[in-house]
């Protein structure tokens, strides 16, 4: 007999989970409280391991159709020049279609393997037996609840999961510009002015996607419509960019969730809910994705479900861990460096983009392959390396030398 799973929330975390577990012949429900199905933000980066889960979950095709393929991922001073640049290869790539593509890939492959999907439900409580309880006092139990209902989960609480939620030091917009003449199609260039960020991504053949970061407290950096003034006095190279600047744009506090436990008994938080981080290194859905399909992985042999959740979390908790951490201090580094020591951030950064161990750090999450990946079974993620002192300070006393 099958097995069954609640899920609440069809972000992409619920819908990702949803494709898998009915993929492997378990009878899923997916619960969203709006009234449709629908995608906020602009464009999103699919690193390899985001991509080798859609190619799992057969959403591949059409969610990177009309993405642009990323050779390089540079970060630039406020006058271009080259601080930091993450080259892409063929079996380290990175994709980066409008967000809404990817969230109607999964809506299409959900219907497609018979997800039961419910619009304007709105899931009050879960307890740990596997029952959730709807806003109309309607009760469904499971063998399977996945909490996916994002960082602000309500739900999260009654599991007792919340360790701590931070809303950090940043805030952030994102929107989708048009594409013109002369626009780079195949790099992505970061601008840093002190705490203030301006992220260029080419995203289709006819848009881009803009990020911008600032500190929490500018009142003008974070006022919609932009103003464009104040990033041109940051940003005066970019003008013309900054000029095309949409007025559909979306303000968003860029917040750090950890939690206790990712589960109690037979209910899991997943997602956001379980560790949303800010979007700095681009592989918050990304991390989601492997973790999804690890967790079916694991329930795949394991009728002990409550078991197999602590099992996955062991397993998982570690490279989460390490990539929600690494997206937390880039942030740190860069709302709160101190002004008058820009140039040694400038040098450090140059410096330790050049280590073995950055580059392993930087995006241990970003090249794991994910479980269910062409056989591939559960596997436990590569332990981060030691900080090189030694040769970092060897290099930057050699600039300072110099």
């Amino acid at each position: 007999m099958s097995r069954s799973v609640e899920i609440v929330g069809a972000g992409l975390a619920g819908l990702a989970a949803a494709c898998r577990f009915a993929q492997l012949g378990w009878r899923v429900s997916l619960h969203e409280r709006s009234h449709e199905l629908r995608m906020f933000g602009a464009g999103i980066w699919l690193w390899e391991s985001g991509l080798k889960t859609l190619s799992v979950l057969g959403a591949f095709e059409q969610a990177t159709a009309r993405a642009r393929t990323i050779q390089e991922w540079r970060i630039a001073d406020r006058n271009g020049n080259t601080l930091m640049s993450r080259p892409m290869t063929r079996t380290d790539r990175l994709l980066l279609p409008p967000r809404a593509d990817l969230y109607q890939a999964l809506i299409d492959r959900a219907i497609a393997l018979n997800v039961e999907i419910f619009t304007s439900s709105t899931v009050t409580d879960v307890n740990a037996e596997g029952e959730i309880v709807l806003q109309s006092g309607a009760r469904r139990r499971a063998d399977l609840v996945l909490i996916a209902n994002g960082a602000y989960s309500v739900l999260r609480e009654q599991i007792l999961a919340t360790a701590w939620m931070d809303f950090g030091i940043e805030a952030g917009i994102r929107m989708l510009i048009d594409q013109k003449p002369g626009d780079p199609t195949e790099i992505i260039t970061e601008y840093w002015d002190g705490a203030w960020r301006l992220l260029f991504n080419p995203c289709t053949s006819g848009e881009n996607y803009i990020f911008l970061s600032a500190p929490v407290g500018d009142e003008r950096a974070r006022k919609l419509p932009i103003d464009r003034a104040l990033w041109k006095e940051h940003f005066p190279d970019a003008g013309g960019l900054i000029d095309r600047f949409s007025e559909a744009s979306r303000w968003d506090r860029l917040v750090n969730v950890r939690c206790r436990h990712w589960s109690d008994g037979h209910v899991a938080v997943i997602g956001d809910a379980a560790h949303a981080m800010p979007p700095n290194l681009g592989q918050a859905a990304n991390t989601a994705f492997i973790n999804i399909m690890a967790l079916a992985m694991i329930l795949e042999d394991n009728r002990d479900i409550p078991g197999a959740l602590r099992t996955w979390e062991v397993a998982q908790r570690p490279i989460s861990d390490h990539v929600q951490w690494w997206s937390y201090l880039y942030g740190f580094v860069l709302g709160k460096w101190p002004e008058k020591q820009l140039a040694l951030r400038s040098d450090a950064l140059r410096a330790l983009s050049k280590t073995e161990w950055f580059d392993h750090s930087l995006n241990l999450g970003a090249r794991h392959v994910p479980a269910g990946f062409e056989g591939v079974g559960v596997i436990t993620p590569q332990v981060p390396r030691k900080f090189p002192v030694e040769s970092i300070v060897s290099m930057l006393a050699s600039r300072a030398v110099g």
